[in-house]
């Protein structure tokens, strides 16, 4: 079952069984049997497949962090227990989205594995928390990938891939998603985060002219204000998503498809303490 457990966490990260299978070098058929011999083995079902998407229920996002934990154990077997480290402090900057998923769980084995240590996140959009790790006023930050080189002294790890989809008001479906976005108001990523440049880039591509009505940061904001019946939004799969706010419908870009790029940064010399999140980060998404 340890194969089927390590693929199961790729397809969770790549969104699709044929991105699993490129990742972890199997064919989306052998993809496929391996998750459909993991839910016969467990007794129910792991995902809601919608279109060539194939997104965690309930019970996979269950079985997903449990497959985390056991991995990890069984990485470990027959290693001395590493020691504990001194008690110490990181302060960490994260994206929102980040906060809100998979962050906590690494916040809190740190804290477990280094007991008396402190943490301290600090919130902000991906540019601003870049310039606060390379003017080292913090250690390290979940951030969206920067659309330029970093600095030769900053590292970057990459955590996990997010697929951007349309989202529209559910009373519009059958309609093609360019079209969609040709009629309705839209509801724009702001331009000036990383995310919201990969959404004008992804505009000005196409050659779409929209009818932008709003324009906000959050992921959270932009699918709500779907919701609401304010328009259409480009809005980004954020990791650990089970399922979009009731009354909005969401539409693959199909060969379109672009997605944005969550990652760690930290400077090359970062303290042992920061190192130690890092790895821990990496572990909970399943980037190892």
């Amino acid at each position: 079952m340890i194969r089927e457990l390590k693929t199961l966490m790729a397809v969770a990260r790549e969104g699709t069984f044929a991105a699993a299978g490129d990742a972890v070098g199997l064919t989306q058929a052998a993809v496929s049997a391996q998750m459909k011999r993991l839910e016969d083995e467990l007794g129910f079902a792991l995902f809601e497949r919608t279109g060539r998407s194939a997104r965690l229920n309930a019970r996979g996002l269950q079985t997903l962090a449990q497959a985390q934990e056991l991995l990890q154990l069984y990485g470990q077997l027959g290693a001395r227990q590493r020691a504990r480290g001194p008690a110490a402090f990181v302060h960490l900057g994260a994206i929102a989205s980040v906060q809100q998923s998979l962050l906590p769980a690494a916040i809190a084995r740190f804290h477990r594995q280094r007991p008396g240590s402190r943490t301290r996140v600090a919130p902000g959009v991906s540019s601003a928390l870049l310039n606060l790790v390379d003017a080292g006023e913090i250690d390290a930050a979940v951030i969206i990938r920067p659309p330029f080189a970093l600095q030769s002294d900053l590292r970057w790890s990459t955590l996990a891939r997010e697929p951007f989809q349309l989202l529209v008001p559910r009373k519009y479906t059958g309609k093609h998603w360019r079209q969609l976005l040709a009629e309705l108001p839209f509801i724009r990523y702001d331009r000036t985060s990383f995310g919201g440049r990969q959404v004008d880039r992804f505009l000005r591509a196409q050659r779409l002219s929209v009818q932008e009505v709003c324009e906000v940061d959050e992921p959270e904001a932009l699918a709500q204000l779907v919701a609401s019946g304010l328009g259409a939004a480009l809005v980004p799969l954020t990791t650990g998503r089970r399922r979009w706010p009731a009354g909005v419908h969401a539409l693959d870009l199909g060969a379109h498809a672009f997605e944005r790029e969550i990652g760690l940064v930290h400077r090359a010399d970062a303290a042992e303490p920061v190192q130690q999140l890092a790895q821990l980060l990496r572990e909970v998404y399943g980037a190892d």
